[in-house]
């Protein structure tokens, strides 16, 4: 698929500015195929560095929409679209907030893996702080696909800083879901998953 995309963009990129990439990614988002969704969302990938805040607006509406009913292409948007989005416009993230309440899982999903790409490009702070408050709005989801979400994204802020992480599932241990207590502990070397788990 990537193959695929970087061919079309090859293609069109002397004619295609990123609303031409949009309107690409519009027509293929509501495919049946996760193949052909993917390749509207790698094509407009390439032109991240244009990206705008329009961008996201465009992502939740594909999201609200049932375009993006797995985790694939849902991860797959956060990774090339929406984290990018959020690391060229860091005040944008605050919008994630909203997102953890939405009716759709789609959109609650995204809320907390689209922070992942400005954790792991070093945007820590703001996007540790925000993992951290969505995972708290998240806990009491019922969905599982959220539970694991929220799991990885602690994992991943505890790269950053894994006293805190240590801190806070100490501190939530009777609201977070196990699935999500035990993606978040990973990292951690045996002995201390093995005290984690029985707090």
């Amino acid at each position: 698929m990537r193959a695929l995309a970087r061919d079309i963009y090859r293609a069109h990129r002397d004619r295609w500015s990123l609303n031409e990439a949009l309107a690409f990614a519009d027509a293929l988002m509501s495919d049946r195929y996760l193949e052909v969704k993917a390749v509207g969302l790698e094509v407009l990938a390439r032109y991240r560095r244009d990206f705008t805040p329009v961008v996201l607006a465009r992502c939740r509406r594909w999201l609200e929409r049932d375009h993006s009913t797995n985790w694939a292409t849902t991860d797959e948007m956060c990774g090339v679209v929406i984290g990018p989005v959020l690391v060229r416009h860091p005040s944008s993230m605050k919008e994630m907030r909203a997102w953890a309440s939405h009716t759709n899982m789609w959109v609650r999903r995204a809320s907390i893996v689209g922070l992942l790409p400005a954790i792991r490009r070093g945007e820590t702070k703001a996007a540790v702080d925000l993992v951290y408050d969505i995972a708290r709005r998240l806990h009491r989801d019922p969905h599982d696909l959220i539970h694991k979400a929220v799991g990885w994204a602690l994992r991943e802020a505890g790269k950053v800083d894994p006293v805190r992480l240590e801190e806070y599932l100490r501190a939530n241990v009777k609201a977070i879901p196990r699935t999500t207590f035990r993606y978040a502990i990973e990292r951690f070397e045996p002995r201390k998953r093995k005290q984690l788990l029985m707090v």
